[in-house]
């Protein structure tokens, strides 16, 4: 958090509908690389400020649960949207403890740390977002002369030389909270759409004199996201975000644009990814290799490779493990342990030096519960095993291909589970007859 973070409050508006969404999920709890995008404005906002006020409406105790779960110290304003429409009627009756409010929205989840200070800095009654568009067309101008803010005209109001001007509203404000504290009760909502718009402080700030300082920022980072097309396009730029500082950081990626990494996950040491991997929800992955097309997800990998095809469900850990093609392991802890294909894995502990063949299965569950199987070290499991839990596998065993082990097994054994092999002579003639 930055040395000005005591005198700046933060407010975000997170109140409105989104219905071109088109969704029954609040909007700004749509998820982008695996965080909703409004706890991604709100993790900004923590960056500069201990006080932070999030303002709703729409299935507002729904959004209020869902940031409890995951933060401390948020403020709620909750707003009647239906009596006070609009950004302006948003802020009515918000109140900042600190001398500087700085609005923002929480449909925006690309916006960074250096933007919001850039926007908090120095001493004008109001900062502005500001964006140069190489084609504005259908925004509001922003009318910008001896580096301050003159007016903000809507396109159908603009005269031929303000058609011209490039420069647009970002939607984006700090202002001094007396001054804003003043302006939004004078708010009117007497226009084509009867509702309450926070640009008009902009307004009320020139006619008194005031200073409304423009700050240039990244369109990019002030993409608001409205569709489920915005959302995508968002989650495109935040992907390439996440990678980029990731490679940076020494990941090796092959076909980056291919890969998908959570905005939670962590890496360490030499690492690789090659094309087409997904790493989900908060993995940490350290000196590992994960092969194409395989999942992880929300997993402790070390020293170990997954794949290709590979899928590690949630809370898993691999340790020096080697994971093959076609593998699924779920909540289990595998340490030292073989598993080159075709094996389902879970609700297991495995200790190393173990061989997990092919087409193997723990079979954990009975259709009410699930049900533990541990293998001790050094195991030998044959391909085609079903292991039957509750169970327990001892130290130094083999268990023959193609068992079914219902019973757990001592230490140093051979066990096997399987009928008799028949062999009726000839059977294939009498049954189709002479080739």
């Amino acid at each position: 958090m930055s040395n000005n973070s005591k005198s700046i409050s933060v407010v975000i508006l997170a109140a409105g509908q989104g219905t071109r969404m088109k969704s029954t999920t609040p909007k700004v709890l749509h998820e982008i690389s695996g965080k909703s995008m409004l706890f991604h404005a709100i993790d900004a906002a923590q960056e500069i400020s201990d006080d932070i006020t999030v303002v709703l409406y729409h299935q507002a105790e729904r959004i209020q649960k869902e940031i409890d779960a995951r933060y401390e110290g948020i403020v709620y304003h909750l707003q009647d949207a239906e009596k006070f429409p609009g950004t302006g009627g948003a802020m009515k009756g918000v109140t900042s403890k600190n001398s500087q409010t700085l609005i923002l929205n929480g449909d925006m989840p690309l916006i960074t740390k250096d933007s919001l200070s850039a926007l908090t800095s120095g001493n004008a009654d109001i900062n502005m977002s500001v964006i140069k568009l190489e084609d504005p067309s259908g925004y509001g101008r922003v009318i910008i002369e001896n580096e301050q803010v003159k007016e903000i005209v809507e396109q159908k109001d603009c005269n031929e030389a303000q058609l011209l001007t490039k420069t647009v509203n970002a939607g984006i404000y700090s202002v001094n909270s007396e001054l804003l504290a003043s302006y939004i009760p004078q708010l009117s909502n007497d226009n084509a759409q009867s509702e309450y718009y926070l640009t008009d402080i902009v307004k009320m700030a020139v006619d008194e004199g005031k200073t409304v300082t423009p700050i240039y920022v990244e369109e990019e980072e002030f993409k608001g996201v409205n569709s489920k097309l915005d959302l995508a396009q968002a989650e495109e730029i935040m992907q390439r975000r996440i990678k980029t500082e990731w490679m940076k950081a020494g990941v090796s990626m092959r076909l980056p644009e291919t890969i998908y990494i959570d905005s939670s996950a962590t890496f360490e040491g030499e690492c690789i990814l090659e094309n087409g991997v997904s790493i989900q929800g908060a993995s940490r992955i350290i000196a590992s290799h994960i092969k194409t097309h395989s999942i992880v997800e929300d997993s402790y990998i070390e020293n170990s490779d997954v794949g290709p095809m590979g899928r590690i469900r949630p809370n898993s850990k691999l340790i020096n493990t080697h994971i093959g093609n076609f593998v699924e392991v779920k909540k289990s802890t595998l340490t030292g342990v073989k598993a080159g294909h075709l094996a389902y894995i879970g609700d297991a502990s495995i200790d190393e030096g173990s061989n997990i063949g092919a087409g193997v299965i723990t079979c954990n569950y009975d259709g009410k519960n699930k049900y533990q199987t541990i293998i001790g070290k050094n195991v030998f499991v044959g391909s085609d095993t079903q292991l039957i839990a509750p169970l327990t596998i001892a130290d130094d065993v083999i268990v023959a291909a193609g068992s079914t082990i219902t019973k757990d097994v001592e230490q140093g054994a051979l066990v096997l589970s399987r009928t008799p092999q028949k062999s009726i002579k000839n059977f294939f003639y009498k049954f189709f007859g002479k080739v």
